[in-house]
């Protein structure tokens, strides 16, 4: 259990050990601060521990959000300092005995600040309109209290569980009601990752009733899709209600809307082939656009992350655009925001056919793509940016480049600021065309294949910092998923479109937890993982090999791509499930959901 501190004189009538305990601490008493030490030698290091002033007079959620939040390792308001073990040594260093006396203010105080000048980072959360203070009289208590008593604790707690940005249809739609699903929730004692556990489920079961290919189950589909949206908006916001953050939690919260999504697009396939109707191209292309916005969302966020100098004239307009209020809701709309995007889904697949939605959601993806990275080139060329080192890692690490273009990129060394992006599109192109143009098999293919490897490895040899550079992820994606897309329909065998649709999803599921561990702090995964997995270029490389190869014997073809996606499916999840378990996984949840 949490151990609470309580420095100085207890306050006659104060209910602030009641509170603490109704947040789950124990509260240990400490009648002057040079105490402080000795109560802390009794709390085992392992535990998260508090020092709270007697004094304090304030709402239970600033309590909260000061005392609970497990993602920091220090955390302070007015009157009240937490730490999780990562702090603790930097906490009984300043709660040294010979240091107690020093200073003047409420002793926590004290103690976050000489936490904090000896290179802990402490977390001061936004109270707003909460307060958390501690009085230094009988009159400023009783004001204090009037203070309290004039915030509805509980009214900003919900409010707060509720994203700060967010679309249209959720914010409107959604969260007017999911927030006290998710007070409901917490009270029952339900967690963020049993609701998000729900959501998949839910989610999953419209896609089997997609799958029957009966209006019915269409009708069911739309109606459970959005349902499962509604759960979607709620393990976040019950997270933020009752911090609930964790390992566990990141991880689910990062790949199952993903998995939702896709599955519901074969589904939606599955059903339509019911009916005789072939939309598994449809479905794949679907998933391709989705995955390459995304990543183009990824890697513009990266590479600006930490610029210097990073403003440009395109960036102004924007946000004089956003000072005017239904400029906002429109340019979020007209993006197909997950929550317009679903209830669109949604809606599409109760009433008309699975072509129709596939139809309606690539052309409105596909503005909504044109849209963003229009706006993020035009800002990239206009502006005086100076990326980082930890810039240009990350961009290296969304690129998965493997080890055959490890090996370019030592032959090719160190090329001309630019060339990146370059080397990537015109290595793409020859790809992508070539494949369009010859049929099923053709060697040609695998000599483009070949030449795409290797200038993949021109693209990265050089730190990717030029001002279009973060292009180069999204490029990658776009030409590796589109080849296996169009070798399948080449194919023209069954099988090999849902074999392709697997083994995009495969590898989709590794870029997008490769993001999700950078996006958390803690870096890629291992390089073994990539290497093993052939990277970008060895995958289109062995996906050409393996069509030429099956060329007199097409049929053949499905039966490898299902083994290749078999494999990176094992690989990537295996060692994906052992990171977001460990203890070295960041407990965060994504409060920055792409479009």
């Amino acid at each position: 259990m949490p151990t609470v501190i309580l420095t100085g004189l207890p306050v006659p009538g104060s209910p602030l050990a009641d509170e603490l305990r109704s947040l789950g601490f124990d509260v240990r008493p400490a009648a002057a601060p040079r105490d402080t030490a000795a109560a802390l030698a009794l709390v085992p290091a392992d535990q998260r521990v508090a020092v709270v002033d007697s004094g304090f007079v304030g709402h239970t959620h600033a309590l909260r959000l000061a005392l609970t939040d497990p993602r920091f390792d220090a955390c302070a308001v007015t009157g009240a300092f937490a730490v999780r073990p990562g702090a603790r040594a930097a906490l009984d260093r300043a709660a040294a005995p010979a240091a107690a006396d020093a200073g003047t203010g409420s002793y926590p105080d004290r103690l976050a600040a000489a936490v904090e000048a000896a290179g802990t980072a402490v977390q001061r959360p936004e109270l707003g309109t909460l307060v958390a203070t501690v009085p230094a009289g009988a009159a400023e208590r009783d004001a204090a209290a009037a203070r309290v008593a004039a915030v509805d604790d509980e009214a900003v707690r919900l409010r707060t569980a509720v994203k700060s940005r967010d679309g249209f249809f959720t914010t409107f739609f959604i969260s007017p009601y999911s927030r006290y699903l998710a007070r409901w929730c917490a009270r029952r004692g339900l967690t963020p990752n049993q609701v998000t556990t729900a959501s998949l489920v839910t989610a999953l079961i419209a896609a089997g009733c997609a799958a029957t290919g009966d209006r019915w189950g269409y009708v069911a589909a739309g109606v459970l899709l959005l349902f499962s949206f509604v759960l979607d908006c709620t393990d976040g916001q019950l997270a933020r209600y009752s911090l609930q953050y964790s390992t566990m939690g990141a991880w689910l919260d990062a790949t199952f809307d993903r998995a939702k999504e896709y599955s519901f697009y074969a589904g939606l396939a599955l059903g339509a082939a019911r009916n005789g109707d072939d939309v598994w191209a449809l479905a794949l292309g679907a998933m391709i656009l989705m995955t390459c916005r995304h990543v183009v969302d990824f890697s513009f966020n990266e590479a600006n992350h930490d610029a210097t100098a990073n403003t440009s004239p395109t960036a102004a307009l924007s946000d004089k655009l956003d000072s005017v209020g239904w400029t906002v809701w429109v340019r979020r709309m007209i993006i197909l925001p997950i929550g317009e995007r679903w209830a669109m889904i949604a809606a599409l697949t109760a009433v008309t056919t699975p072509r129709i939605v596939f139809y309606a959601l690539l052309v409105g993806c596909a503005f909504g793509a044109l849209y963003t990275t229009a706006g993020r080139v035009l800002r990239s060329l206009t502006r005086r940016a100076k990326r980082t080192d930890r810039a240009a890692q990350a961009l290296a690490d969304l690129a998965d480049s493997g080890p055959i273009a490890e090996l370019a990129g030592r032959a090719f060394g160190r090329l001309a600021p630019g060339a990146g992006i370059a080397a990537a599109v015109i290595g793409s192109v020859a790809l992508l065309w070539t494949a369009w143009a010859h049929d099923f098999g053709a060697r040609q293919v695998v000599v483009a294949a070949v030449f795409y490897a290797v200038l993949a490895g021109a693209a990265v040899a050089r730190p990717l910092k030029g001002a279009l550079d973060w292009l180069v992820p999204p490029v990658f994606r776009a030409a590796e998923y589109t080849t296996v897309l169009i070798l399948a329909a080449k194919a023209d065998v069954p099988g090999a479109l849902p074999a392709a649709f697997g083994l995009v999803a495969a590898v989709a599921y590794h870029h997008y937890d490769t993001v999700y561990r950078i996006r958390g702090g803690t870096g890629a995964p291992p390089h073994w993982l990539v290497r093993t997995t052939g990277g970008h270029e060895g995958r289109v490389l062995l996906t050409a090999v393996l069509a030429s190869a099956l060329a007199s014997r097409a049929a053949d073809f499905p039966v490898a791509l299902t083994a290749m996606a078999g494999f990176v499916a094992l690989v990537v999840l295996v060692e994906s499930i052992r990171f977001w378990v460990s203890s070295g996984a960041p407990a965060v949840h994504d409060e920055g959901e792409p479009a």
